[in-house]
Parts: C-alpha cells; sequence; structure tokens
C-alpha cells in the first residue's frame, strides 16, 4: 500500500491522504477582496486530489500585504468575498480547506512578481512597511517603521480577527506564516531582528512575538481545527536564522499544541546561497520531525514516487506542493494512478479513469442507456 494515500489526523481533521495544495500567492485581489480569479483557481485545485487545500498567503492588515494584489481577511468585504468560492468547493469537493494567515512586514508594499516585485515607494502608491527594526530587506530601499508595543499589540490581534473570520467562513486549518522573511520570520532571524528590548538579541527573546501569535490564534480558533506553521529552516546566510534555532522553535511550538510545521527555508535576505535541487529542503523537515512534531516537506516536490519515499522513509509526514500543482493541476490523480492510490473525484469525471485503473475513484458505476 502507498503510504502518501494513507490516511492521516491533524487534530480533529482526518484527511485521506499525506498531500497538501501549497498556499500560493496570486497577486490578483482587489482591495484584500477574492474575485473570479480566485474562483477558478481555487475550485481548481480543490478537484486535485490532494487531501488539503491551503489558501493563499491571506493577510492580516491592509499594510501587511506583500503587493496590491494580495489577498486579506481584515474587513467585512474581503470575508463577504471568499464565501461564494468556499460555497462552491464544498458543493464539490471533498478535500480540507486550509487558510495561510500571514503578514509581510518589511517585505510589504511590493511590486507584483511579473512587474518586478520591487519596493513600491509611497510617492507611487505603495505605503510604508512596518518591521521589528528600521532595517531594510535591501539596503538601496527605505527603512521600514519599527513596531513599537501598541503596533505589536495591533498586529497581534488583527491575526486574531483573521482567525475568527476564517472560523466564521467555515475553514477547516489555519497556517501561519513565519516564513520566507515576512514578519514573523523577520522577528526570529537576527539579520532582520536589531532589537534590544524583550523581543530581540537572545533566541528566547526573537522567538516571543511568533510565539505570542501562535498562542493568541490558539485561544480563538476552535479546539477541534488544526493550526500549523510555516518556517524557514535556515535563512541561507552564514551567522544567521539555521536549523538548530528551528529545531528549537519547534520545541517550543510542541509545548503549545502546533499540529504541523511546514519546513520551507530562506527568503530573508538577498544575499542567501540556496542549493537549489529536487527535495532540497526534505533533510530539514527531517530534523523538525524529530522533535515530535507532524511536518510537511516541500521545495521541488514533483514526482509521485519522489513524494511516496518521502513520507514512507519517515523523513516527513505530509508533502506540500505547489508548482507541481500549478503544471499538473490532476496531480494527486495521476499519483495515486502510479502508486495504487484512491482519490475522491466528483461523479462527472468518472469516466477519466484509465482502464487500467478501474478502482482509481473508488468502486465506482457510470451506466449509460
Amino acid at each position: 500500500m502507498s503510504t502518501l494515500f494513507s490516511p492521516i489526523e491533524l487534530r480533529g481533521l482526518k484527511l485521506s491522504n499525506r498531500i497538501m495544495v501549497s498556499p500560493m500567492c496570486q497577486y490578483s485581489a482587489d482591495d484584500g477582496s477574492a474575485n473570479d480569479w480566485h474562483f477558478t483557481h481555487i475550485n481548481m485545485l480543490a478537484l486535485s486530489g490532494a487531501a488539503m487545500f491551503c489558501i493563499e498567503a491571506t493577510h492580516v492588515e491592509d499594510i501587511g500585504r506583500i503587493t496590491p494584489g494580495c489577498l486579506g481577511l481584515y474587513s467585512d468585504a474581503n470575508e463577504a468575498a471568499l464565501k461564494p468560492i468556499l460555497a462552491s468547493v464544498r458543493k464539490h469537493s471533498k478535500a480540507a480547506v486550509a487558510m495561510q494567515l500571514a503578514h509581510a512586514g518589511r517585505k510589504a508594499s511590493s511590486q507584483r512578481p511579473w512587474e518586478g516585485g520591487q519596493l513600491i515607494p509611497i510617492s507611487a502608491g505603495g505605503w510604508q512597511p512596518v518591521a521589528p527594526s528600521a532595517v531594510p530587506h535591501k539596503e538601496s530601499e527605505t527603512a521600514p517603521t519599527a513596531l513599537d508595543e501598541a503596533g505589536l499589540t495591533r498586529i497581534r490581534n488583527a491575526f486574531v480577527a483573521a482567525a475568527r473570520r476564517a472560523d466564521r467562513l467555515g475553514i477547516d486549518a489555519l497556517e501561519l506564516h513565519g516564513a520566507h522573511g515576512y514578519l514573523l520570520h523577520q522577528f526570529l532571524s537576527p539579520i532582520a531582528n536589531k532589537r534590544t528590548d524583550r523581543y530581540g538579541g537572545s533566541l528566547e527573546n526573537r522567538m516571543r512575538f511568533p510565539l505570542e501569535v501562535f498562542d493568541a490564534v490558539r485561544a480563538v480558533f476552535p479546539d477541534r481545527k488544526p493550526i500549523g506553521m510555516r518556517v524557514s529552516a535556515t535563512d541561507w546566510v552564514e551567522g544567521a536564522w539555521d536549523l538548530a534555532q528551528t529545531i528549537e522553535f519547534a520545541k517550543e511550538l510542541k509545548k503549545r499544541g502546533i499540529d504541523w510545521i511546514d519546513v520551507s527555508s530562506g527568503g530573508v535576505s538577498p544575499l542567501q546561497k540556496i542549493p537549489l535541487g529536487p527535495g532540497y529542503q526534505v533533510p530539514a523537515a527531517e530534523a523538525v520531525r524529530a522533535t515530535g512534531v507532524t511536518t510537511m516537506a516541500v521545495g521541488l516536490i514533483t514526482e509521485a514516487r519522489q513524494a511516496e519515499e518521502i513520507v514512507s522513509s519517515g523523513k516527513a509526514d505530509m508533502v506540500a506542493l505547489a508548482r507541481g500543482m500549478l503544471y499538473d493541476p490532476r496531480w494527486g490523480w495521476h499519483a495515486a494512478a502510479e502508486l495504487g492510490g484512491e482519490v475522491s473525484a466528483p461523479p462527472q469525471y468518472w469516466r477519466s479513469q484509465p482502464s487500467t485503473q478501474k478502482t482509481l475513484f473508488g468502486a465506482t458505476t457510470f451506466g449509460t442507456r
């Protein structure tokens, strides 16, 4: 039997397989609100065969968006725009729906990637980013505003408010974005965090704000629903955030009841040197898993047998796919066919299964007259 297509439980959420569609920014929202692009994108990938689909980085305040086109959940309009999309998913898909809550910190007010991805100055329609310290992402950029106590409280409360909105929408699980150089990662990394108060300096202090955000969200999100976090296991910069510190962070999250850690890397510095290759982040996921926390492996996982080996060998409990899913929106179906697994599909598609895979969609029949 395929381990990839075996069930797993995350708190009270039962998943039929070990595959998640990774949160993937679409940079296509209107003032933070989802639109017809998101309707198409989300509904398409909710039928991928993955047991869980994670909505892209959804920002908890307007100035926390990476780009003007990024999704948010900070207003009634944002919440209302997601309702019909989720209703359609529930009607046609059995996939669990998670949402990644995020704040971009000093990487906010950026152009969309296909427009260059650089900082948008206020004079060109951007806004003033905030961060742990007044240290820009690039030396040539205007410095962000260092957060004071009132700012920290505002952002914690914004995560809480977004979590409550997500629950009202019926979201099954949350993932906090603590990776890729965004705000929570900025607090963790000594590259971005130069504070001298209780939120900076020692590892304990740098972990404090991300842990406070996790605790605050966990306190208001229903206990039966799981919460995970995406982390950058290393900054890929000498003397910065690294795997040893990530493991200590994972231990603290475990004490607080974290349900999974999604192990990525990089993003906090343009000086990073990443050795890209298939499954290049899997060793970090395996190291984090040794703490006893359920882990997801991510990063250039594209082949069914590659994913199977990762979970069957115990390197991670689940895999999360991004680019592979965009290229092949039925990746889960094809992986199941290759590995002898089974996936859920709407009856309108049952006739698509290959003649050699009669049980791909279970014991289905399709009669005609």
